[in-house]
Order: structure tokens, then sequence, then C-alpha cells
């Protein structure tokens, strides 16, 4: 028999209801869609999949994601919809139309108090050559690696103040150990 999970207080095992369950995507308010679209897309290598546009509630999705080439992308909108909606590993962008005009809006980054959400993770495959490329585009660091007690990771911002983590999956082994 395999690996069936690490078992606590509280874990229960999955049902044959549950099968086929999958975490899709998870959602970060912004309030510049072309400001945070270009740090995703140019400083983390991800790719839009498909934007959705609701104008009756004023406001779009963007859904994102880091593509292998491996990925067979449907050219189809239709089809490209349902191929996203079944993927893992989706960020979704939600932008609340006007946003992007107030000089003082922002959104809580679930990190100042009260806290709540803390960040993304981004695995790359080369944690020193993400760093000098988050470097040389000018990102902004709450945690570099070689800082604090948990070396080889790194925390960064995007244009919203969220954080995201930066981890060589290769150099975490002993974590937690």
């Amino acid at each position: 028999m395999g690996f069936e999970g690490e078992n606590y207080p509280g874990v229960n095992p999955p049902t044959s209801e549950t099968r086929g369950f999958r975490l899709n995507h998870t959602m970060l308010r912004v309030k510049d869609p072309e400001k945070s679209l270009a740090f995703y897309t140019h400083v983390m290598g991800m790719t839009v999949l498909r934007r959705l546009d609701f104008e009756e509630m004023q406001f779009s999705l963007y859904f994102l994601t880091s593509v292998s080439p491996d990925h067979q992308i449907p050219e189809s909108r239709r089809e490209r919809t349902v191929w996203t909606f079944s993927q893992t590993g989706v960020l979704e962008l939600t932008h609340n139309w006007g946003t992007e005009h107030q000089n003082n809006f922002a959104y809580h980054d679930g990190n100042a108090e009260p806290q709540g959400f803390g960040h993304i993770c981004m695995s790359v495959p080369d944690l020193d050559a993400a760093i000098a490329w988050f470097d040389a585009n000018a990102v902004t660091y709450v945690k570099r690696p070689e800082q604090g007690k948990m070396r080889d990771v790194a925390f960064v911002k995007d244009v919203d103040g969220y954080w995201i983590e930066i981890v060589e999956a290769g150099r975490l082994g002993n974590l937690g150990d």
C-alpha cells in the first residue's frame, strides 16, 4: 500500500464521494490588472489562460498558470475555459473595475494585523538564479534566502503587496526535521 497522508487529530481519510476533488485555483484581488499582469507574466513567468469579464457586476477575472512544454492548451475560448477549470496550480487575479484610479486604494495583504491569508508559493528550478532575476527586476523582498532562520526560502511581494514564497524543492528535503 502507498502513502496515504500524514495523520493528526482531526484528519479523516478521503471518502469515495470526494474522489477526484482537487484544488484548482487561488484568487487574489488586484488594484491594477495591467501592473499585476506585468508582474505575474514577466517576473513570475506565468501565462494568462483566460480573461472573463462580468460587465453587470463590473469585475474581471484573469486566470494564470505556469505552462510546461507538455501542456496541450486548447485554442478555442470555450474549450480553454473548461481546460482552465480542470487544472491545478492556477492563480486567479480579480479586478474590481475602477480601483486602479483610486489613489489610496489598497487590498489587505493578510499579513498585517489582523492576520489571515499569508502567501502563495512558487517553486523554482534554481533559487539562486531566481534571486538574481528578481534583483534585476527590482522585486521587493520580505525575506531573502540568507536572512532569518529559514535558509533557502525567500519571500517577495507582488505589486499589491501580497507575499509570494520562493522555494527550490531540492533544497527543502530536511525542512521541519
